[in-house]
């Protein structure tokens, strides 16, 4: 099954989070985030309620963070166990991660 998956990016001074949302699916996933230095962001915390679970949802997250940081120019610092195992599994996200 496949879902139509819409992401937005919300921003304040010190962080933001990606936020994804599915039609007819109860709830929102997230991924937060917080600035830590120019060009460097800090991935804290992803979170996908039950009504998403199997959606693929998270990984669109960590995908859309991951395009974004590559359009935006700035790098990921993978705090969130999360996706850091995702990053194990994708070392070609290499060129926008930072040690966290």
């Amino acid at each position: 099954m496949t879902h139509a998956i819409r992401i937005d990016k919300e921003t304040g001074p010190e962080g933001g989070r990606y936020v994804a949302r599915i039609a007819g699916v109860v709830g929102e996933a997230e991924i937060t985030y917080t600035a830590r230095a120019p060009g460097l962001i800090s991935a804290d915390h992803t979170h996908a309620p039950d009504s998403m679970r199997g959606t693929g949802v998270a990984m669109a997250l960590v995908e859309h963070m991951i395009a974004d940081a590559r359009a935006g120019g700035f790098r990921i610092a993978p705090v969130c166990p999360y996706i850091q195992a995702q990053y194990r599994k994708h070392p070609e996200w290499g060129d926008v991660m930072a040690a966290p």
